[in-house]
């Protein structure tokens, strides 16, 4: 039997069509209706979730995620997503290959180790997209910046996830600096303070 707990409160996000820039030009035929519906989609997957998890008396999935799995669920939700809507971007079927999207039809198999021709899905929680990368490459970048909230009290009355920024843009490796980690560490790579500068004038969402 399912435990109902006394107060229940899911609310389902939609991405706002007023937030959207509508002046920017998208690379490989994207639409500003293929990034809204891929919103919409993880959204769709955090209601239906997070109600039966609460239904049950559990946690939302937002609280239970570590940030870094929080992170890589949502990129590969975003990937799945936009392969679906888009006309001429397929999932880059080599395991771990970059980018995550790859024009259709480009690369044998649809699959590449590392290519240039489709863009790289990237999720943060760092307002303005900055987000680290596994080496500085030349490529077609998609940052979407996500807010959790975890403050408010009683937990069901938290608001749900939501993408707070979209930017998307052509990066070089001469825009990015790199990130030591040490012995131990796995060496990662940031867009530098002129390479931010410049991606971040390629946004195609922004709440604030």
């Amino acid at each position: 039997m399912w435990f109902n707990p006394p107060f229940m409160a899911i609310a389902r996000h939609s991405p706002d069509p007023s937030r959207f820039n509508s002046a920017i030009a998208l690379p490989f035929n994207l639409r500003i209706e293929d990034l809204s519906l891929a919103m919409q989609d993880v959204y769709d997957f955090f209601f239906d979730v997070n109600s039966l998890l609460m239904l049950r008396g559990l946690d939302r999935l937002d609280d239970m995620l570590r940030p870094a799995i929080m992170s890589g669920l949502l990129s590969d939700m975003l990937t799945a997503s936009l392969a679906k809507h888009s006309r001429s971007l397929v999932q880059n079927s080599f395991f771990n290959g970059h980018p995550d999207l790859l024009v259709k039809g480009r690369y044998p198999d649809n699959a590449v180790k590392a290519g240039t021709d489709g863009v790289e899905i990237k999720t943060t929680r760092k307002s303005g997209g900055a987000v680290d990368t596994h080496g500085a490459r030349d490529q077609w970048m998609c940052v979407f910046v996500y807010e959790i909230d975890e403050e408010t009290e009683p937990a069901t009355s938290r608001k749900p996830m939501q993408f707070s920024e979209i930017h998307l843009g052509q990066v070089t490796v001469a825009d990015f600096r790199r990130n030591e980690r040490g012995e131990l560490g796995t060496r990662t790579a940031t867009l530098d303070r002129r390479g931010l500068e410049k991606f971040r004038q390629s946004w195609v969402y922004r709440l604030g």
